[in-house]
C-alpha cells in the first residue's frame, strides 16, 4: 500500500505507511490532569451560509464529541478551534454549546463553552456593549448547565485604551457569573486582533494585570487557559496565581513539558492539538496516573513534530490541519470547513500532516487514509 507524495521540488517520492498504534481506552477516569480537547466543528458542504449563519452537520460534529469523550477527555466546545471569529457565527455557536452541553450532561461528560463578544464589530462598540455581549452569552452557557470560558474579546481589544478597562468589564463579568469561570488568555500568534490584550504588547507586562486581576476573583475563577506559546510566562503565572487556580496550557507547541510540571506546579490540558491526538494524549496521561512519566513523554514525543507542523505560522490556520486528520481518520466524509477555510493551508502542508500523524502512529486505519489522501491530491492535480 504505498502512495506518491508531492515534495516541494515539485517531484514524488513514494510512500509507505507504517502499521496504526494500539492505544488503550481508559477503564476509570483520568485524575492527575484535567484535560481537554477544544474540538473542531463539521461543516454541511451542501449548503451555502445564509445572512451570516453558517451550516454544520450536527450529526457528524456532536459525533466527534461523543469520541472525544470515549477517551476520557473533556470537550472545550465554541472555541477558536471551533472557528470562532473564522466562520462559526455567534447564534450557531451558542447553538452547539446548547446542544453539546445536553449529551454531556446526559453522559456525564465534562464539558466546557466558550462565551466571548463576536456578535459586536470591533472598533464599533463601547465598553457597555462589550460587556454586555459577554453577559448575554454567559448567561446562555450557563442557562445550558455547562462552565464557561471567558474567551479573549477582539472588541474589547479595539476599544480599551489600558488595563483599567479590562478590569473593568471583567470584574463586572465574573461578579454575575453564577459558577467559577475559566478565563482565557489568547495570544497575538492565536489572533493578531488580540495584540496588545490586558493594555500591553509584551506578555511579561499583562501577566500583572492579569495576575492581579485572577487573585482578585479567586473564588469565581476556577482555571486559567494560557495560550500564548510562551513556556517561560506560562511558568511564571503558574507560580504567581492561588494554588485554587488551575493553568490550562493553550501551547501546543510545549505541552508535554508543561503537562508534566516543574516539581513545583503542574499545567492541566485545553488543547486544540488534543482534538487530533485524543487516543495518544489519554493513553499518556493515563500513564501518568500511574506515575510512568517515561512512558508519558515516549506516546507523546512524535505527537510534537505534528503538532509544531499543524500549529507552524499563521497559527490560527491550525484548523485546517486537525479537519484534514478528522477526515483522513474517517470522522467526517469530506474536507470542507466552514467559510472554505479549507484553502488556507497548502498542499505540500497537509502532505507533512499525513507523514507526521504517520510516524506519531495515528492514522486509524492506513488504507482509508491512502485513499482519502490519493483522492485529496488528485484534486490537486496530482496522480498519487
Amino acid at each position: 500500500m504505498e502512495i506518491l507524495l508531492p515534495q516541494p521540488d515539485r517531484t514524488l517520492v513514494r510512500y509507505r505507511p507504517g502499521p496504526p498504534r494500539t492505544f488503550p481506552r481508559p477503564t476509570q477516569p483520568i485524575r492527575r490532569r484535567v484535560a481537554y480537547a477544544a474540538a473542531h466543528v463539521v461543516a454541511d458542504p451542501w449548503l451555502e451560509p445564509s445572512d451570516g449563519t453558517c451550516h454544520l452537520d450536527w450529526e457528524a460534529t456532536l459525533a466527534y464529541r461523543r469520541y472525544l469523550w470515549s477517551w476520557g477527555l473533556g470537550v472545550a466546545e465554541a472555541m477558536d478551534t471551533a472557528q470562532r471569529g473564522m466562520g462559526l457565527d455567534p447564534g450557531t455557536a451558542m447553538e452547539l454549546c446548547r446542544r453539546t452541553a445536553e449529551i454531556a450532561k446526559a453522559m456525564n461528560a465534562p464539558v466546557v463553552c466558550g462565551v466571548n463578544t463576536d456578535d459586536l464589530s470591533p472598533g464599533q462598540a463601547s465598553l457597555q456593549d462589550v460587556e454586555a455581549s459577554y453577559r448575554r452569552q454567559l448567561e446562555w452557557v450557563e442557562r445550558g448547565g455547562a462552565q464557561a470560558v471567558v474567551m479573549s474579546s477582539r472588541a474589547l481589544c479595539a476599544v480599551a485604551r489600558g488595563p483599567a478597562d479590562y478590569r473593568r468589564v471583567y470584574r463586572a463579568l465574573l461578579r454575575s457569573a453564577t459558577r467559577p469561570v475559566l478565563v482565557h488568555w489568547l495570544g497575538e500568534p492565536f489572533d493578531p486582533a488580540l495584540r496588545g490584550y490586558w493594555g500591553y504588547e509584551d506578555p511579561r507586562q499583562a501577566l500583572d494585570v492579569f495576575v492581579d486581576l485572577v487573585a482578585e476573583h479567586a473564588d469565581r475563577v476556577e482555571g486559567v487557559k494560557v495560550s500564548l506559546l510562551d513556556p517561560e510566562v506560562e511558568i511564571q503565572l503558574r507560580r504567581r496565581l492561588p494554588p485554587s487556580v488551575r493553568v490550562y496550557t493553550g501551547d501546543d507547541f510545549h505541552f508535554v513539558e508543561l503537562i508534566r510540571g516543574d516539581g513545583e506546579r503542574v499545567s492541566h490540558a485545553l488543547l486544540g492539538i488534543f482534538d487530533a491526538i485524543a487516543p495518544a494524549a489519554s493513553a499518556a496521561l493515563q500513564l501518568l496516573d500511574r506515575g510512568d512519566v517515561a512512558g508519558y513523554e515516549e506516546i507523546l514525543a512524535p505527537c510534537v513534530p505534528l503538532s509544531r507542523h499543524i500549529f507552524c505560522a499563521p497559527t490560527y490556520r491550525y484548523k485546517v490541519g486537525l479537519v484534514f486528520l478528522a477526515y483522513l481518520n474517517g470522522h467526517q466524509d469530506h474536507f470542507r470547513m466552514v467559510g472554505g477555510m479549507e484553502s488556507a493551508r497548502s498542499v505540500l502542508h497537509l502532505v507533512e500532516v499525513f507523514v507526521l500523524a504517520d510516524r506519531a502512529g495515528l492514522l486509524q486505519d492506513p488504507e482509508r487514509a491512502v485513499h482519502r489522501m490519493r483522492a485529496f491530491l488528485r484534486l490537486a492535480g496530482v496522480d498519487a
